[in-house]
């Protein structure tokens, strides 16, 4: 035997109580859920019809990256970043995912960045908006960045990126040269 929530002692045979609840309520529903429906929820449904109610989801995810930060005015959040080198329909779903599942399990604001490395301009789809749940996240174009800001790296690493960068103009031959230099 343990302690509850709000110090009452809870019994091992909690568990199989609300087991015996849970399958009662399934057995029994499907003839009270119109009910139901019109006169707590009060929806007036037209048509409906059952389907399956398995929703488990196993598939595990890796960000590109995820770092715990803490910046200059004391807010600490989790920070996601994704690089995606194609327009991906579904990315407003899986960051969705992601923001829940970070979110759920560090109980700390999620700030999330999507990295687009592709060629042209992306077209994903950024803000979700099906009532009551909202959700958006940050798509950055890497070619609207202006290459020079990689340049005044001292690291070999960033100074590479200026080629995925916007030349702002300048021709290619010319930022080759001036990465080579730097």
């Amino acid at each position: 035997m343990s302690m509850g929530k709000k110090g009452k002692k809870k019994t091992d045979d909690e568990p199989k109580q609300v087991n015996q609840y849970d399958k009662i309520i399934k057995e029994n529903i499907e003839d009270v859920i119109p009910n139901l429906m019109r006169d707590v929820l009060k929806i007036t449904a037209v048509e409906s019809e059952e389907i399956p109610d398995d929703v488990q989801h196993t598939k595990e995810r890796k960000p590109d990256v995820l770092k715990k930060v803490t910046d200059e005015t004391g807010d600490t959040f989790i920070l996601q970043i994704e690089f995606q080198v194609a327009n991906e329909e579904e990315m407003i779903y899986r960051m969705a995912e992601y923001y829940v599942m970070l979110a759920r399990k560090y109980k700390l604001p999620v700030r999330q960045f999507v990295i687009y490395l592709g060629r042209g301009f992306p077209t994903m789809t950024t803000f979700l908006n099906s009532p009551p749940f909202q959700f958006s996240f940050k798509l950055i174009p890497f070619k609207q960045l202006d290459y020079k800001a990689f340049l005044t790296s001292d690291k070999p690493q960033e100074i590479v990126l200026s080629v995925l960068a916007d030349f702002k103009g300048t021709k290619k031959e010319a930022v080759l040269q001036q990465i080579w230099l730097a």
